[in-house]
């Protein structure tokens, strides 16, 4: 079952996945009406679809190919940064609900919206300009891992790593911008299906078999592999992921896409505890890539997030590499889409709208098509200059964390929160994260700490200060059915 080549099936495979994959969006715009349909898809989505696109959003290329190279070359390092996502996605899930309430009780689709009815538009646009700082840094981690992928593939052909970030970028391109949450999310329904079975299931059993089984692969594991070790770098992971989850913009949006409280809630909980699967397996093959592969993946081809793939190639047989690979590429383009509309809804409705509170509805939903092919090549420039999927993800992710994170709770739960208290949050969180890691990330800490400690400190200080004299609105969300 052992081999290096791709044939033309496995290739035919990969190519129609891709076409099949822009059908769907181009199907799908004729079901777009209005803004509430290409952002939140007419709050339609019940607690499978949820479960599907939830899970297939929140493993992505990075967390897949990139959370696998750590693996492969860290060990541990990549469980340890993965059960912090974890449990705050579990958390996010219990107050999903709550979120689904508020958006259809005051019609707010997304978590700047929310900010706007709390604290005023100068919140609204802080927090705007930070969610399209972290999603065109998300977008990039995942044209980074297709890049990856197609150049693997492609390299008879003399495809480089520039040209599959291109190609990844039109893809990204043209099912986002026609058909907006409708095909995101039904094209993720797919990718999930995809995922699961090619590459979650089939890719370690395959691997499994490789190497003798159970027994042999656990007699030939490198100890330093299954060590748990924690420094400041890994600490600063660990609390990015944990923070993010609370301000998590995509997650946000398929909340107030849910058609009830109850939908969002059980959605959120399935795609959750079925990513907490995902976090073992993709352990399992970063670590047996070790064995299989040997130790010179990132000299090879250039970055260790080719460590699955290059699994794939070497262990499966022709036509099953080829549904791998697609696979691979599924969980990619599923949360290369959610962040790239996230990132345009924010540009266009939660700032453009803002400034120009009188656009026609129809104007907003070409600007958005507009956005999201401009958007795209935002995040091919950061790919071309970075050509590692897991340090784009965290570049991106610690400033949001930092300075989003608690804000975004408070806006929730504390009536206290005020808008003065709220954007010095946001600002002192960011600035000391950037401030952080100009520094060069003393002690080895990750900037994400010193980042949420400084807004925490900020927006509480700060709201007591200011809560008697201008105390905020707090939206109270009656249960919706």
């Amino acid at each position: 079952m052992d081999h290096s080549v791709l044939t033309i099936l496995d290739l035919g495979i990969i190519a129609a996945y891709l076409v099949i994959m822009v059908l769907v969006g181009v199907y799908s715009v004729r079901r777009i009406q209005n803004t509430k349909d290409y952002y939140v898809a007419g709050r339609s989505f019940g607690p499978m679809v949820l479960m599907a696109t939830v899970c297939a959003t929140i493993i992505g290329g990075s967390g897949l190919m990139g959370r696998a190279g750590v693996a492969y070359t860290d060990g541990f390092k990549a469980v340890l940064t993965a059960i912090p996502y974890l449990l705050g996605m579990f958390i996010f899930s219990g107050i999903a609900g709550k979120i689904s309430d508020i958006g259809m009780q005051y019609g707010i689709t997304s978590i700047p919206e929310l900010f706007e009815r709390r604290f005023g538009r100068a919140a609204k646009i802080t927090l705007s300009v930070l969610i399209a700082f972290a999603m065109m840094g998300t977008v990039a981690s995942q044209v980074t891992a297709t890049a990856t992928i197609i150049r693997m593939l492609g390299g008879e052909f003399g495809l480089s790593y520039e040209m599959g970030a291109l190609i990844a970028t039109v893809v990204f391109m043209v099912y986002t911008a026609t058909s907006g949450l409708f095909g995101v999310v039904y094209t993720d329904v797919l990718q999930f299906y995809m995922l699961i079975v090619f590459v979650y299931i089939l890719i370690p059993v395959a691997a499994l078999f490789n190497v003798g089984g159970f027994a042999n692969f656990a007699a030939n594991l490198d100890p330093a592999l299954v060590e748990p070790h924690i420094d400041g770098s890994i600490l600063g992971d660990i609390i990015t992921y944990l923070v993010f989850t609370m301000a998590g913009a995509e997650m946000w949006q398929r909340a107030f896409a849910a058609k009830s409280r109850r939908a969002a809630k059980r959605g959120m909980f399935l795609g959750t505890a079925v990513y907490g699967v995902t976090i073992v397996l993709v352990y399992f093959m970063g670590v047996v890539g070790r064995q299989i592969l040997g130790g010179d993946i990132l000299a090879q081809y250039g970055s260790t997030d080719a460590v699955v793939p290059a699994l794939a190639i070497r262990i499966l047989p022709a036509g099953l590499t080829g549904l791998a690979l697609a696979g691979m590429l599924s969980v990619i383009m599923s949360t290369a889409d959610s962040y790239l509309l996230v990132s345009v809804q924010t540009c266009v409705h939660d700032i453009g709208k803002t400034i120009r509170p009188q656009m026609p509805e129809r104007t907003e939903i070409s600007l958005s098509r507009i956005f999201s092919i401009v958007l795209p090549l935002g995040a091919l420039v950061i790919a071309l200059y970075i050509h590692n999927a897991y340090n784009i993800l965290m570049f991106a992710w610690s400033f949001y964390a930092a300075s989003a994170g608690i804000p975004a709770f408070a806006a929730l739960f504390w009536k206290k929160a005020t808008k003065t208290g709220v954007i010095a949050g946001l600002l002192g969180g960011f600035v000391v994260c950037v401030g952080w890691k100009l520094a060069g990330q003393p002690f080895g800490l990750g900037a994400a700490v010193p980042g949420t400690v400084a807004c925490g400190i900020a927006l509480v200080v700060v709201s007591l200060a200011t809560y008697k004299r201008a105390p905020s609105v707090f939206l109270k969300a009656e249960k919706q059915s």
